[in-house]
C-alpha cells in the first residue's frame, strides 16, 4: 500500500496558479496547482514564504517533474534553484554579485534519491529595495509564486 501524499500546510495565501507540466506537441500534460503560505519578514529584510506543488490528492512528489527522458538529473535544487531566480531577476537584491534568493527543500527519505521528496519548498527572498517599495506585499507574492511555476516547468525540459 502506498502511502498518501502530504497535504499543504494550509489554505494558499493567493490565489493558486495552475501549470502544466511534461506538455507535449499535443498540449496534453499534467496540471499541479501551486499554493505559497503568507509571507513573512525577518528584522534583517529577508521575506520568508512557503511554496508547494500538488494535484487533487496532496503535494506531488519532486519526481514527477523531473524531465521524463534525457541522463539522469542533476538534484532538484540544482534545477530548480537557478530556473526560479532567473524567472525573478531584477526582482532580487544583490550582494557582491550574488542574488540574495536561498532555497530549500525537505529532506529526503534516501539521500541516494533526491528526487524523492514532497514539492514543498522553503524561499528566503531579499527584494531589491526599489521593487519591494513599488509592489504590494500580494504582487511580490505572485511574482515568487509564478517564478515557481516557472521552475518546475523548466524542470521537465531534457
Amino acid at each position: 500500500m502506498t502511502p498518501a501524499p502530504p497535504q499543504p500546510p494550509g489554505l494558499s495565501f493567493l490565489r493558486e496558479e495552475r501549470v502544466t507540466i511534461h506538455a507535449g506537441p499535443n498540449g496534453a500534460g499534467t496540471s499541479l496547482q501551486l499554493g505559497m503560505s503568507p509571507p513573512t519578514e525577518t528584522d534583517d529584510g529577508w521575506w520568508l514564504a512557503v511554496v508547494w506543488a500538488g494535484d487533487s490528492e496532496g503535494i506531488v512528489n519532486a519526481r514527477s517533474i523531473a524531465p521524463q527522458t534525457g541522463p539522469p538529473p542533476d538534484p532538484p535544487l540544482g534545477l530548480i534553484g537557478p530556473a526560479f531566480a532567473g524567472a525573478l531577476s531584477g526582482l532580487i537584491a544583490q550582494e557582491d554579485g550574488r542574488q540574495l534568493v536561498r532555497l530549500r527543500l525537505p529532506p529526503a527519505a534516501d539521500e541516494s534519491r533526491p528526487w524523492e521528496r514532497p514539492l514543498i519548498v522553503q524561499l528566503a527572498i531579499k527584494w531589491e529595495p526599489v521593487r519591494q517599495l513599488t509592489m504590494t506585499r500580494n504582487q511580490l507574492a505572485r511574482e515568487a509564486l509564478r517564478a515557481f511555476g516557472s521552475a518546475i516547468v523548466a524542470c521537465g525540459r531534457p
